[in-house]
C-alpha cells in the first residue's frame, strides 16, 4: 500500500520560498504550480482533494452567503460544504485509511482520523478552548495546539511548531494511516501583519522549515512519500483596502440595521452586499437590475483589477489590482462599527478580517485600522510551491491533485 504524508503549508508561494533559500528535502526539487483562483485556504483546500475547479466543488471563498437563512458564515467546518468525489477514494476502497490535522471543512469527512479547531463558545461570550479529534484523544491529549496561537493578536509559528511535533509523533506510533493531510499556517501570520518582505517573515520561514524537517524526517523513517505544497502566494500591500460595502451602502443597495448607535447589516433588505475575502470579494444580489447596478458601479471603482464570474450563488465576484485588497466594513464612523468589529470573530463577521491580526485601542480589543496590513493573497498570477516525491508534471493546482489521487490508487 503507498504511503504519503501531503503538507500544504499557508503561504508558501513559490517566489518567496526561492527568493529566501528554502532548502528542499534531499532528492526533491523546488516547483512553480498556478493556483486556483480566489487563492486562498478553503478553496486551494477543496481543490486539493477533489481535483475539482471552485465552480465544480462549489466553495468560492472562506465564506459562503446563505440565501435562504440570510445569513454569512466563515470558516464553517462542514464537509458537507465540498462537493465531488475525494482523491483518495480508490485508494481507500482498497484498504488505504486517511487522516486529515487541522484541515478547513474536515468535519463528517470520509476519514480514518480527523483533527481540527473546535473552540465552544459560551453564552457569556467567552471561548472554551476545545480540538475536535476522530478517533478521540488520537493526538494524546485533548488539546494539541494552543489555538489562542492559531488565529487573532496573538497568533504566531508556535501554532505550527504544536501541529508539526504531534503530527510527527502520530506517524512515529504505530497504526498511522497510509495517506495524511496536515496544514501548516505558520507563514500566514506575519506574512499578513508586517509583508513577505519583512525580517518577521523570514524569521517564520525559518520556523517552517524546521516544522517541515521534523515532519518529513519521521515520515521518511515510516517509507512515506511526502509532498509539500502553498495554497496561495502573499503579496505587499501597496495600495491598501479597498470598501466595497460603502459604496453599495451609500447607493442604497446594502442596507443596515442601527442598534445602540451601532450598525449591523441588513441582509433581508439589502439588494447587493460583498463578502469580502482578501483580494477577491464575491458580490450577492436580490435581483438582476440590482446585480447590474452593482456590478456597474464596483467594477469602476479605483482598485478594482476585473469582474469574474460566481461559482455559486454570487451575481459575480470582484478580483482586486496587485497591492489592493477587500475589506468587509460599510462604515466610514468607527462609532457606527458592530461590537463585534472589535473582537476576533472569524464565524460572524462578513468578511475576512486581517486586523484581527492586531491589537485595538483598548484591552482584549482588535484594530479597526485596515492600513496596518502589509500583505495579502487572493489572485492567481503568483504560483505557489511544489516539492514532491511523486512523479508530476503538473503546472497547476487542479492537475497536481488529479495526479496526487491516480498516484495513491495505483498498485
Amino acid at each position: 500500500m503507498r504511503r504519503v504524508l501531503i503538507i500544504q503549508a499557508a503561504a508558501a508561494g513559490y517566489d518567496f520560498l526561492t527568493a529566501n533559500g528554502f532548502e528542499t528535502p534531499e532528492g526533491c526539487a523546488l516547483r512553480p504550480l498556478r493556483p486556483v483562483f480566489p487563492a486562498v485556504t478553503c478553496v486551494a483546500q477543496a481543490t486539493l482533494r477533489t481535483a475539482l475547479d471552485p465552480k465544480d466543488h462549489g466553495l468560492g471563498a472562506n465564506g459562503i452567503y446563505d440565501f435562504r437563512l440570510r445569513q454569512t458564515q466563515f470558516w464553517n467546518q462542514s464537509s458537507a460544504l465540498v462537493r465531488g468525489p475525494r482523491v483518495w477514494e480508490a485508494a481507500r476502497a482498497r484498504g488505504a485509511r486517511v487522516g486529515m490535522y487541522f484541515f478547513q471543512q474536515s468535519l463528517g469527512e470520509s476519514a480514518d482520523e480527523l483533527v481540527s479547531p473546535a473552540p465552544l463558545h459560551t453564552h457569556g461570550g467567552g471561548m472554551i478552548m476545545a480540538t475536535y479529534q476522530k478517533p478521540a484523544g488520537v493526538m494524546g491529549c485533548a488539546n494539541p495546539v494552543p489555538l489562542w496561537r492559531y488565529w487573532g493578536p496573538l497568533a504566531s509559528p508556535k501554532a505550527g511548531d504544536a501541529i508539526a511535533e504531534r503530527v510527527a509523533r502520530r506517524i512515529e506510533r504505530d497504526g498511522a494511516p497510509e495517506i495524511l493531510f496536515v496544514y501548516l499556517p505558520t507563514l500566514d501570520y506575519d506574512l499578513q501583519r508586517f509583508g513577505p518582505d519583512s525580517p518577521r517573515a523570514l524569521a517564520s520561514l525559518a520556523r517552517l522549515r524546521k516544522q517541515t524537517d521534523r515532519l518529513v524526517s519521521a515520515a521518511r523513517e515510516r517509507d512515506y512519500a511526502v509532498v509539500f505544497l502553498g495554497d496561495y502566494a502573499i503579496a505587499p500591500v501597496t495600495g491598501g483596502p479597498l470598501y466595497p460595502n460603502r459604496l453599495l451602502r451609500t447607493a442604497g443597495l446594502m442596507a443596515v440595521r442601527p442598534v445602540k448607535k451601532m450598525t449591523y447589516p441588513d441582509f433581508h433588505g439589502s439588494q447587493a452586499f460583498a463578502l469580502c475575502d482578501h483580494q477577491a470579494a464575491a458580490v450577492y444580489a436580490a435581483d438582476e437590475d440590482s446585480a447590474r447596478r452593482a456590478r456597474a458601479m464596483l467594477g469602476a471603482m479605483p482598485g478594482v483589477a476585473a469582474v469574474r464570474d460566481g461559482v455559486g450563488d454570487e451575481a459575480f465576484v470582484l478580483e482586486a489590482e496587485p497591492g489592493y485588497w477587500f475589506a468587509y466594513p460599510w462604515w466610514e464612523d468607527r462609532r457606527e462599527a458592530p461590537d463585534y468589529a472589535t473582537h476576533v470573530d472569524i464565524h460572524n463577521k462578513p468578511g475576512f478580517d486581517p486586523c484581527e491580526l492586531f491589537f485595538g485601542r483598548t484591552p482584549f480589543s482588535v484594530s479597526l485600522d485596515a492600513t496596518r496590513v502589509r500583505g495579502t493573497h487572493g489572485r492567481s498570477d503568483l504560483p505557489v510551491a511544489l516539492i514532491t516525491d511523486i512523479p508530476s508534471e503538473a503546472e497547476d493546482f487542479r492537475s497536481f491533485a488529479a495526479e496526487l489521487g491516480t498516484w495513491m490508487a495505483a498498485e
